[in-house]
């Protein structure tokens, strides 16, 4: 039997400093005066053997064996105490027996509890009082003799000296050990039935698995059939967009080819216009010198005639200058003088014809350059042309391309819209489910009657084991309210959790919607709902495309009708909001918000607490449903009430949890029921567990329905992200639609740049016009001064003949007999003359016109090919804006290819080459229409979509739930 060889004090009560007591063989007596401490030596052996009531150290809780401080010692936060035993016989338990020595210590900390250790090693109390137990002591043991004890035992009855008996005998530690037995016993029966109301649930959960199992089967054959029809009909879209692609290539080539056609066309067409203008030069000087040779017979044949005239002038005049030589020699002087005249005039003439003649290589070079730069000025047009014109194609079919994309998104928002109202009216009808107080609260009141039956049968017991009945019914009670407690707890939590989830889309927002700044009263959600909707999804962050400013108040704001209070008294949110609230009255009943529609003026609305709507401009909204923003808040205010609950809750549950624990402590130190009573009790027993299973299939079907309550909200949170990334889509193909230049502009401007390209055009012709005028008038210019030189040529030899003429009027008077011989013979020599210089003029008139037919036939066919650039050019233009057309449709039908491949990945998850196999046919088997296709398809949703959730695992949980089943059997 170990023996105690030392105790060790620390911190223990008004042991403040370490305190060593040796206790050797014999009596070991302690004399002291009292309030010297020898309790608290007895105290400390009990508390280091096990002692857990308080109340037994003098204390009112453990943390008082603590050395609490005195007026010139500070209090300590930690105590000890340590037992020293021999056990050189070795007669500890096993677990300890190894050691010749034991050092036994109890540490408690204050506010945080105490511990054993048994040589260093931490072990549990149970453990120190079974030590203590088999060696006759321990902290209750009747060998530690207290005031009072002696008598205690002498008055006790038979039963109470047991455990004198027990301890004289060595088998206390049996009888511990025993006890413990029977708890463990007793907790392996309790542990039994919950088994078997775990095992029914289980099988409950079981056949629903099941259930499951059968749908997820029926769900992938009907998901099967679909990837192959679907495959089907991207395989037929995907033929339909190659062959589109192919058409339209070959459009391409064929635009091309005209391109090529046409350029070589305006090519050759531009060669002979330049070849046209380079002849006509030639033709126009052959035409002038024609003119002026022609010019210059004319002026020789008048000079013959001026000649015969003067011939019949001088016969005529010989005889009377023969008589009157003075009036001939005054004749003579006049025609000197008119002959200076003449002589002057042509020289002025010459003078003015050579300064022109000076500058006309200065204006021909200016009409030549003129002619140039219009040259250039319609190249650069034509340029300008063809630029815009290839713009304008571009741009147009940008347009198509975004305006096909939009129309999808489009398409596919109405599809999530309508999925999301279908998720939300299943959630509606699941939560009416879910709400069935009343047959749990009937469930739960069976339950209570059952126990309160039960406890009725245990009150039949003997007098004798009432106290345990009373333990054991206490024990239940306090473990069904802690169970109670805790399932409010868990119920809390997870409405909680759920709450959190549905406001947390689990996304950082940069601009977080106004929704989540704004806190209103309990039960106006849905007021505020309906009076801004939507808009609350709007951020106040002015960085955002659409956001909520903050403006000043109304300095004059409209009176709301009376009878309506403003909205804004029940909501607390950001400045933004002042406005909008200030003008949004709450009416009792919806009878006074159409009453008082009629006064509301502009902006102004008229809002219930249930949430029905009325708008100054005739708009009215019935509360059938809650708006997500109205949901939105009530959820918030939701979880906020949940924050107080929970915490009130966990409070209740700590609180049951203690009162469980003494019950299980008071239990435990009853005695054993009697068997008379055992048949009743487990009548009440059978019937208590009826009510419990009914109780928790109801409970079973409830979180059933909140599971699926829960998935469903996780459903609604993915299709918010898909409806939100479509809307962000088909915003940014918006956008950019909005961003495409004006199309209408550039065609306006493409018909400018057009009449700019006649107007060159024209411009180009006039001046090579001007350069023509330009040389034909210095031709001109020359064959007058031709001309003038030989008119001045004459007139100063008819002035020398007259000066001799007059000088030899005196000599020839005696000569004019023979003079006027002579010129009866000239009129036959101006006649030979002039015959022959009417065959000379004849021929340069026909010399003339053949140069003049010449240069009309050189000008027709410049004029033929200008014409024919023109035509070429306008054409060629033409073929080039088809062409671009036609790349612009290869673009699109490129693009519609990627798509549809982008598509088959994302949906199928397969290469386009791939789509036969999937759909599981040949390339030589026949495909089925495409109307009959997207039927098929049409059909085979509707029928997945019946099915409702389906858990793909269902049927690999539910072989794991058969095996854990048949592991508890």
């Amino acid at each position: 039997m170990v023996e105690f060889t030392k105790l060790r004090l620390s911190g223990f009560k008004s042991f403040v400093d370490p305190t060593e007591l040796e206790i050797e063989r014999g009596v070991t007596g302690i004399v002291g005066p009292n309030g010297c401490g020898k309790s608290n030596l007895v105290e400390a052996l009990r508390w280091a053997m096990g002692e857990t009531s308080a109340k037994r150290m003098r204390g009112s809780e453990m943390d008082d064996v603590i050395f609490a401080g005195s007026s010139n010692r500070p209090s300590r936060n930690l105590a000890e105490v340590q037992i020293h035993l021999d056990n050189s016989d070795r007669s500890a338990p096993s677990q300890f027996n190894d050691q010749g020595e034991l050092e036994v210590v109890r540490r408690i900390e204050r506010e945080k509890g105490s511990d054993y250790r048994v040589n260093g090693k931490s072990v549990r109390a149970r453990d120190v009082q079974l030590l203590f137990a088999d060696s006759a002591t321990g902290a209750h043991s009747p060998a530690i003799v207290s005031q009072g004890r002696i008598g205690a035992v002498i008055n006790a009855k038979p039963a109470d000296r047991r455990s004198l008996l027990e301890e004289a005998a060595g088998i206390s530690g049996l009888h511990s050990r025993r006890h413990e037995a029977e708890l463990r016993l007793r907790a392996a029966e309790t542990n039994l039935e919950r088994l078997d109301d775990v095992v029914g649930t289980l099988e409950n959960q079981l056949a629903g698995l099941k259930k499951q199992a059968r749908q997820a089967t029926r769900y992938r054959n009907i998901a099967g059939h679909l990837r192959r029809n679907e495959a089907i009909l991207l395989y037929i879209d995907r033929e339909t967009a190659s062959a589109q692609l192919a058409r339209c290539r070959e459009a391409l080539q064929i635009a091309e080819a005209a391109v090529a056609t046409l350029t070589q066309r305006a090519a050759t067409a531009t060669t002979a216009q330049a070849e046209a203008a380079e002849a006509l030069p030639p033709l126009r000087q052959a035409e002038a010198e024609a003119s002026a040779a022609l010019q210059r017979l004319i002026v020789e044949r008048d000079g013959l005639d001026r000649e015969e005239q003067q011939l019949a002038e001088a016969r005529r005049s010989a005889a009377a200058r023969l008589e009157q030589i003075e009036g001939d020699l005054k004749r003579a002087a006049t025609q000197g003088e008119d002959g200076e005249a003449a002589l002057a005039e042509l020289g002025a003439e010459q003078a003015r014809l050579t300064a022109e003649q000076q500058t006309e290589t200065e204006r021909q070079e200016t009409a030549r350059r003129a002619r140039d730069a219009a040259a250039e000025i319609l190249r650069a047009a034509e340029e300008s042309h063809g630029e815009i014109a290839e713009r304008i194609a571009a741009g147009e079919a940008r347009v198509a391309a975004l305006d096909s994309r939009s129309g999808e998104l489009r398409q596919r928002i109405e599809r999530l819209e309508a999925r999301l109202e279908q998720i939300r009216e299943e959630r509606g009808e699941l939560q009416r489910s879910e709400a069935r107080g009343e047959e749990l609260a009937a469930a739960e009141r069976e339950a209570e009657a059952a126990e309160a039956a039960l406890e009725s049968a245990r009150g039949q017991a003997e007098t004798a084991e009432k106290t345990l009945s009373e333990a054991r019914a206490t024990e239940a009670e306090a473990r069904e309210a802690q169970q109670e407690a805790q399932e409010r707890h868990g119920r809390l939590e997870a409405e909680a959790s759920a709450l959190s989830a549905v406001l947390d889309t689990g996304e950082s927002d940069i601009w977080p919607p106004m929704v989540d700044a704004v806190t209103v009263a309990a039960g106006y959600e849905p007021a505020l709902g309906a009076a801004l909707g939507d808009d609350l999804s709007a951020p106040a962050d002015e960085a955002a495309p659409v956001h909520w400013e903050s403006l000043p108040p109304f300095s004059t704001p409209p009176a709301l009708p009376a009878g309506a209070e403003p909205l804004g008294s029940f909501v607390e949110g950001p400045k933004a909001l002042a406005r909008r609230l200030s003008q949004v009255g709450v009416v009792p009943d919806a009878a006074t918000g159409a009453r008082l529609m009629s006064q509301l003026s502009p902006g102004q609305r008229l809002v219930t607490k249930a949430g029905d709507l009325w708008r100054w401009d005739g708009l009215t909204a019935k509360a059938d449903a809650p708006t997500s923003a109205a949901q939105r808040l009530a959820q918030r205010n939701r979880l906020e009430e949940l924050s107080g609950l929970i915490a009130e809750a966990e409070r209740a549950l700590e609180s049951c949890k203690a009162r469980h624990a003494k019950a299980r402590e008071h239990s435990e130190a009853a005695a054993v029921s009697e068997r008379a009573t055992r048949e009743a009790q487990r009548a009440a027993y059978s019937r208590m567990t009826a009510a419990k299973e009914s109780l928790s299939q109801l409970r079973q079907e409830v979180s059933a329905a909140s599971s699926r309550i829960q998935a469903l909200d996780d459903t609604l949170a993915s299709l918010d992200n898909d409806l939100k990334e479509a809307r962000e889509a088909q915003t940014a193909a918006e956008a950019e639609r909005a961003t495409l230049p004006d199309l209408e502009a550039a065609r306006a401007e493409r018909d400018t740049r057009r009449e700019l390209l006649g107007e060159a055009r024209a411009e180009l012709n006039r001046t090579e016009g001007e350069v023509q005028r330009a040389e034909r008038e210095a031709e001109a210019r020359r064959g007058r001064l031709a001309a003038i030189a030989r008119e001045s040529e004459s007139w100063q030899r008819r002035r020398d003949e007259t000066r001799q003429h007059a000088a030899e009027l005196e000599q020839r008077r005696e000569g004019l007999q023979a003079e006027s011989a002579e010129l009866d013979g000239k009129p036959a020599d101006i006649a030979e003359r002039r015959e022959a210089l009417a065959e000379r003029v004849a021929t340069a008139e026909a010399a003339r016109k053949r140069a003049a037919d010449a240069l009309s036939e050189g000008e027709s066919r410049q004029a033929a090919a200008a014409k024919e650039l023109r035509t070429a050019e306008s054409e060629l233009a033409t073929a080039r804006e088809e062409r671009v057309r036609a790349e612009a449709a290869v673009e699109q039908a490129e693009q519609s290819l990627r798509s549809l491949h982008q598509r088959i990945e994302e949906k199928l998850e397969c290469a386009p080459e791939q789509l036969l196999e999937v759909a599981e046919i040949s390339a030589d088997d026949e495909l089925p229409p495409r109307g009959e296709i997207e039927g098929k398809l049409q059909r085979l949703t509707r029928e997945r979509d019946n099915i409702g959730p389906v858990n793909l695992r269902a049927e690999a949980e539910a072989q794991e739930l058969e095996e854990q089943i048949a592991a508890m059997q």
